[in-house]
């Protein structure tokens, strides 16, 4: 493999200032020079920095533009013009000619699983049938605002289900979730960071907590100069006893927001990267801390990757009073253009208190802000609060996901629910592919990998100095540190080999980390790319054993 590397790496010195940069941003010049080294052989590249996942879930896309065709004939049935002019969906008695097109359409792609959407509604939840035909017609069609403006009714019933399956275990606390539908969870986590300072919940300066590594934007979001928020990092530093990374987080780090005054935590749960969920005994330490010590915390957690965890549980579940949580449909689904998140927040929390407690002053500079929607902005919650900063308030009326994304997102909802209840077939595919993938990658770069039930497998952060270590001792080690940048691994492997990882110290992980996406090649290239990674180990410690004293 050694033959795929030069013996001095033709890395040029690219300075301080790219160790600074965003490894997303960093990921762009990776690509050209892994394009430039493509353009001279007739190597592919391996672009294991995205996310994006490369498998779709057909079956309620299949269901969706089948009951487009409704849809449709639906509008035809009031207004239908040879000029292609057509009306719009009706209500009374949608329901019936709903069931009449399953029967006429039976073997159409999704049909079935559309019967099965349509029975799961209209007997768990004892809805209306026309009005859930109808919202759904108008959904595939699009002919209108949607209203409600934060989420319509029926996608937040089946997305509400879906969350208490995925992000609960199927054990949701009492009480229930209001949703935010949003585009994608970036546009969840804009909204959430907006209104926070909007309502005066975080001001400049404040002191929060991020637990590391994380996915870049919580890092740089902060520290951007409109909030200039205090961050004190949580490293998930915790190591076995022979020196490998348990990727979980210290009693002692944690123990630090039993000081009130950190007012926030953001979390992603599992992490990216190492993709890892937050075991038992720190999900613990934070409800006995919020019980006991810093109650008035308010906790974010981004949690897009738990559907990758066997009996995942959310702190949305454990510390529902406190938590805002984030999960998008992109990745489980293969949805990412789709655009399709929610944030989910309890009706009893601790926003909506915390805004009861906010001083006069603060009370009136908020009512002056939203009066233009309702006189008695004191009694607006904090997650309508939300809706309308999304849309700078004085566009509150346009506000919301549009319909068409809805309905996929309840489709998608519903799909995991019914899969559920039949063997859960797609999950079980799913987690076989990323299983699967990322066992040939460690297996390839020769490394160990712990069996562990906490490990979602998404991405993989691999740590070149603990291997380092333990492959060739810590003057090895030291020579790393001292001859080469933390950056050097991520240039060599896209100059020399055509493969693009992404630097784990970008995510305050590691320096020497590398994160790697399971999610976007096929599992031989993995093999290829664990070849690559240790190639790459392997000359680095060719070099450092030809700079050693010849023993006399």
């Amino acid at each position: 493999m050694n033959k795929l590397l030069k013996e001095k790496s033709e890395v040029p010195s690219f300075g301080k200032e790219m160790e600074k940069i965003s490894p997303f941003e960093l990921k762009n010049r990776l690509i050209e020079l892994a394009d430039e080294k493509i353009k001279k052989s007739m190597q592919i590249m391996l672009n294991a920095g995205r996310g994006n996942p490369n498998w779709i879930a057909t079956l309620p896309r299949e269901a969706f533009f089948t009951f487009g065709r409704f849809g449709l004939d639906e509008c035809r049935r009031t207004l239908d013009r040879k000029d292609g002019i057509a009306g719009i969906p009706q209500k009374d008695g949608i329901a019936k000619r709903f069931e009449d097109f399953l029967k006429e359409n039976k073997h159409a792609p999704g049909c079935e699983f559309l019967e099965k959407c349509f029975k799961y509604m209209t007997t768990e939840h004892k809805v209306d049938a026309d009005e859930l035909v109808h919202e759904w017609a108008e959904c595939v069609i699009g002919d209108q605002y949607p209203v409600p403006d934060r989420i319509l009714k029926y996608t937040e019933i089946a997305v509400r289900d879906y969350l208490a399956q995925e992000m609960c275990a199927g054990r949701p606390p009492q009480g229930e979730f209001d949703l935010f539908a949003t585009e994608g969870g970036t546009a969840a986590m804009c909204y959430i960071f907006d209104s926070l300072e909007q309502n005066f919940l975080l001001n400049k300066g404040d002191q929060v907590a991020l637990m590391t590594p994380v996915f870049t934007p919580y890092i740089e979001i902060p520290e951007l100069e409109r909030y200039s928020f205090k961050v004190t990092e949580i490293p998930a530093d915790r190591m076995s006893d022979d020196g490998l990374h348990l990727w979980q987080y210290s009693e002692k780090a944690i123990n630090k927001l039993r000081d009130p005054s950190y007012k926030a935590l953001f979390v992603v749960n599992p992490s990216n990267p190492p993709s890892y969920m937050m075991d038992d005994k720190s999900v613990n330490l934070l409800v006995d801390i919020v019980e006991r010590w810093n109650p008035n915390l308010m906790i974010i957690t981004d949690d897009v990757y738990g559907t990758f965890v066997p009996g995942f549980q959310s702190l949305m579940a454990r510390l529902p009073h406190n938590t805002i949580c984030v999960y998008s449909f992109s990745k489980y689904f293969g949805a990412t253009g789709w655009r399709l998140a929610v944030a989910a927040l309890h009706r009893d929390n601790i926003f909506d208190e915390l805004l009861k407690r906010l001083p006069r002053k603060r009370k009136s500079e908020l009512q002056r802000r939203y009066g233009s929607i309702r006189s008695d902005v004191e009694n607006m919650r904090f997650i309508d609060r939300m809706v309308a900063d999304s849309r700078q308030v004085a566009l509150n009326h346009t506000s919301g996901l549009s319909l068409p994304q809805q309905l996929q997102m309840s489709l998608f909802a519903l799909y995991s629910i019914i899969d559920s209840r039949s063997g859960d077939n797609f999950r079980q595919g799913m987690l076989q592919i990323i299983e699967s993938r990322l066992k040939t990658l460690w297996e390839s770069m020769g490394f160990t990998l712990l069996p562990d039930s906490t490990r979602a497998g998404y991405y993989s952060e691999i740590d070149l100095l603990v291997w380092a270590r333990k492959f060739y001792g810590e003057d090895f080690v030291d020579y790393l540190k001292y001859n080469y940048s933390p950056l050097d691994i991520v240039f060599r492997l896209a100059t020399e080999t055509s493969l693009v990882v992404l630097n784990g110290g970008g995510f305050d992980g590691p320096e020497w980390s590398i994160r790697v996406s399971l999610a976007n090649l096929n599992e031989n290239d993995y093999s290829t790319i664990g070849k690559y990674i240790r190639g790459v180990l392997e000359s680095y410690a060719e070099k450092w054993k030809n700079s050693l004293p010849v023993e006399v």
